[in-house]
């Protein structure tokens, strides 16, 4: 099963987009998918308030994850990490059109620019993309 079909799955099962985005790379970084799960919970629906697309905010933790220097490292990788969250939150918003979870879903203007499992699937190329 590739990342994009695993993401999908969970979403699928009642994952929110930042879940389903996570959890499909928790392998990958030593993280079990219960521990993601919990940890992603309050980042879906755009942070509970339609605010930054949850899949997009997935993915963020995982850059996190990927380019932290860790507590033994505090604050020497922070800025690095801003500066790929903002390149990679570009890149989602240059496909999408929007990187708000209420102009992706066209809360105020009618118009749905991307669904959720379109979202998921662009945010786990991006991961993707990254971790190359």
């Amino acid at each position: 099963m590739t990342k994009k079909e695993l993401a999908l799955e969970y979403h699928k099962k009642g994952y929110n987009c930042t879940q389903a985005v996570a959890c499909a790379f928790c392998g990958e970084f030593g993280v079990s998918e219960e521990e993601m799960y919990k940890i992603a919970e309050g980042f879906g629906l755009g942070m509970g308030m339609m605010d930054t697309c949850g899949a997009l905010t997935g993915l963020f933790m995982l850059i996190g994850m990927k380019n932290s220097g860790g507590v033994e490292q505090a604050g020497k990788t922070k800025a690095d990490t801003y500066k790929k969250t903002r390149e990679y939150a570009a890149k989602f918003k240059e496909q999408n059109g929007s990187y708000l979870c209420k102009e992706l879903k066209g809360v105020e203007t009618g118009k749905v620019l991307r669904s959720c499992p379109d979202c998921i699937r662009d945010a786990v190329a991006l991961t993707e993309k990254y971790l190359a």
